[in-house]
């Protein structure tokens, strides 16, 4: 067809090609189809509650108009994909000695099964209509939920997360900047009503009003990005989550129309739908490694991640996790050491907690501090 194509022939050609490569919705925008990001985006990280992601404070310009991420960009092409579980995430919860991974990491990162796909249909865009394209997927720069709803993929619901009348809560998102002029589509206006289940059911109370989130209390913050010991006040109200958490997007009433996911790749894998505390417990380095190839849990590292797995052993008041405890109060991973005593502390009586005290080494700074605190508790 060639450069100076109809818009709206292009606009039937991307929603053709973005279909054939899997994404379930595609919608058009503008970039400056969502005027109040900016002040929105600047109040959030005024108020601290982005937490240790310092990224996006140093972001924060690009982060707040598209144009200043690309300025020849004129039309946004917003798409999404069905991630739905096979199961509510909400039943595993109640299974104390099996451990609670967040829908979207139980199989293959989906940055690159997404990534992948964008550039298909960037690149068929690109050959047709003679335009330039770059693509974006989460880790770039850009504010995907206010411009989804802007294309009218959805709306972003009270826990701030995108609402789809079609799919509920589980929709990746990814986006296409192109020089392109493209009609755009009107945005979903906001059915939440006055429905407040995903701000209730939040076990560290996350959400200090209705469409506001503070990363610093929320499980998903904490067991990914959060380094260092977990803050004593929500390591209970993390129950068995060790990555991530789903309890404000599974709760939401539009998951009665939500699917199961189509993708092979984003359908979780047997292994990672409820894996063992006690198998976790026993990962090395290696082991970790390979077990979380490909896998976005991969990213934040053994350290972390048996840290938040012995804050769920903890959590569980499974006295046989306590061999495996005890041997991580010797990891060379001073995170691990410190939640092994926490995790000990939850699972035997303070008799034992004093004597396995004595025998720590007096230098080892995280061990006693985690010891005196579990000390006094007991």
């Amino acid at each position: 067809m060639g450069a100076g194509a109809p818009a709206d022939r292009l606009r039937a050609f991307v929603e053709e090609k973005a279909r054939a490569a899997g994404f379930d919705v595609v919608a058009f925008t503008t970039p400056d189809a969502a005027p109040h990001t900016p002040e929105r985006l600047r109040r959030f990280i005024e108020a601290g509650r982005h937490g240790t992601m310092e990224w996006m404070a140093e972001t924060e310009e690009r982060r707040a108009r598209p144009r200043n991420l690309w300025q020849d960009v004129r039309s946004i092409i917003m798409l999404g994909m069905n991630y739905g579980p096979d199961e509510n995430p909400l039943d595993l919860l109640e299974q104390k000695d099996r451990a609670a991974i967040s829908v979207y990491a139980r199989n293959r990162d989906y940055h690159d099964v997404i990534k992948g796909k964008l550039k298909q249909v960037a690149g068929q865009i690109a050959a047709h209509a003679g335009e330039d394209v770059k693509v974006f997927v989460d880790t770039a720069p850009v504010m995907e939920k206010p411009l989804a709803a802007a294309a009218g993929l959805g709306w972003q619901g009270k826990h701030t997360n995108l609402v789809s009348r079609e799919f509920g809560s589980w929709l990746f998102l990814g986006s296409i900047f192109t020089t392109a002029q493209l009609a755009p589509d009107q945005p979903e206006r906001d059915h939440c009503g006055s429905c407040r289940a995903c701000l209730d059911i939040c076990p560290t109370n996350a959400f200090p009003a209705p469409y506001q989130i503070d990363a610093r209390r929320c499980i998903s913050y904490l067991t990914i990005e959060h380094k260092g010991p977990i803050p004593h006040e929500f390591r209970a109200a993390m129950g068995n989550r060790i990555y991530g958490c789903d309890d404000c997007l599974a709760v939401c009433p539009w998951n009665k129309f939500a699917q199961e996911a189509s993708e092979a790749k984003l359908q979780a894998r047997d292994d990672l739908k409820a894996p063992a505390l006690a198998e976790l417990l026993e990962l090395d380095d290696a082991a970790f490694r390979m077990r979380f190839s490909g896998s976005p849990v991969k990213r934040i590292g053994r350290g972390r991640f048996v840290r938040n797995v012995l804050i769920a052993a903890g959590n569980s008041e499974d006295p046989r996790l306590v061999p495996q405890c005890e041997a991580l109060l010797q990891d060379e991973d001073a995170q691990i050491r410190g939640a092994a005593v926490w995790a000990l502390s939850r699972l035997i009586s303070a008799e034992n907690i004093r004597a396995l005290a004595a025998m720590q080494n007096e230098e080892d700074a995280m061990v006693l501090e985690e010891w005196k605190m579990a000390g006094a508790a007991a």
